[in-house]
């Protein structure tokens, strides 16, 4: 058995490198269902019977009933840096290894979200959607005000690779960095950002912009709720480019009804992609499609080193990087 199978669509790099695998002397069979939408739980099963390698998506659930339809699967190589999609203690009660693809869409989504922090404190979004509306317009001192960012403090909420790298970026436009992590950032790192560690209370109650750049588990599902938002500023900005479910969308659109904070946005969501309808209608809401790693070069390097886990896995029994 040879088959290595693609649950959807990768870039062609990705997909070479897979054939290129070469198992007992055999050429790898390469399965790939090629669509962005999911392929049909039967049809997918149908290929994982007899499959030794999964690439998957994060919108795949890799859970006990994927598992039992590749009764010999060895790896899961998950082309995400998150992995919260895939039940990691059933792959491991199975024996089959998880891998991701850390590391190649860091400055990706730090761009993204540098972006996100512009485009929702001077509304870009809402203005490019005055200019598409045909409204009539004339330009005023106190047209459409937004928010400068100099001097401002950026909260991060997890300053693992893409923090740091988002710090790097708000540091550039003059922005005091706060964050909270379970961990201090290195020395250097800190210096270097002039980085000031706070408790999640206290970062919540001073930051200007608050990013969330942490991984979703059950200890960050809904860290921002009801009681989080009550305590930020009412000038405040919320940024989400890492999980929906950290936030509860259902708070946050009450906290922006109500006045609690400035606005968000939103790169994730709950029920992806399904978005809480109380969001869709307020001007003070940046709403973007999951494109944090969306470039064609990030894109390539996932595929490319998800590919090379799986081949590196099957070829010498250890992946570059295991999640398990």
């Amino acid at each position: 058995m040879t088959k290595i199978v693609v649950t959807g669509r990768i870039p062609e790099v990705g997909l070479d490198a897979l054939r290129g695998v070469e198992i007992d002397g055999e050429p790898a069979n390469v399965w790939v269902w090629d669509h962005d939408y999911p392929a049909p739980t039967e049809v997918r099963d149908a290929q994982l019977a007899d499959a030794i390698g999964a690439v998957t998506l994060v919108t795949d659930q890799v859970d006990g009933a994927f598992l039992y339809a590749a009764p010999n699967l060895r790896i899961v190589a998950n082309a995400a840096v998150g992995f919260n999609n895939i039940d990691v203690d059933a792959c491991t009660a199975r024996k089959v290894r998880v891998t991701n693809t850390p590391g190649v869409l860091t400055d990706a989504t730090a761009d993204l979200a540098m972006g996100l922090v512009l485009m929702v404190t001077r509304r870009l979004g809402e203005g490019e959607r005055l200019i598409r509306s045909g409204t009539a317009w004339k330009w005023g001192m106190s047209m459409m005000l937004g928010t400068g960012l100099q001097g401002r403090r950026l909260g991060i909420a997890g300053m693992g690779s893409i923090g740091t790298a988002l710090a790097d970026r708000a540091k550039a436009f003059g922005m005091e960095i706060a964050y909270h992590n379970r961990n201090e950032v290195d020395a250097e790192v800190a210096d270097r950002l002039k980085a000031i560690r706070l408790s999640k209370e206290e970062l919540l109650a001073t930051s200007d912009i608050v990013s969330l750049n942490c991984p979703y588990t059950p200890d960050t599902h809904h860290l921002i709720d009801s009681k989080a938002l009550e305590s930020m500023r009412s000038d405040a900005f919320l940024v989400n480019t890492a999980r929906g479910a950290i936030v509860d969308e259902a708070a946050l659109v009450e906290a922006l009804a109500t006045g609690q904070i400035a606005g968000a946005a939103l790169d994730v969501f709950e029920r992806e992609p399904e978005v809480h309808p109380g969001l869709l209608d307020r001007d003070n809401v940046v709403l973007i499609p999951h494109l944090g790693s969306a470039t064609v070069e990030t894109r390539n390097a996932m595929a490319s080193l998800a590919a090379k886990n799986v081949a590196a896995f099957l070829t010498t029994g250890e992946p570059i990087t295991p999640v398990n």
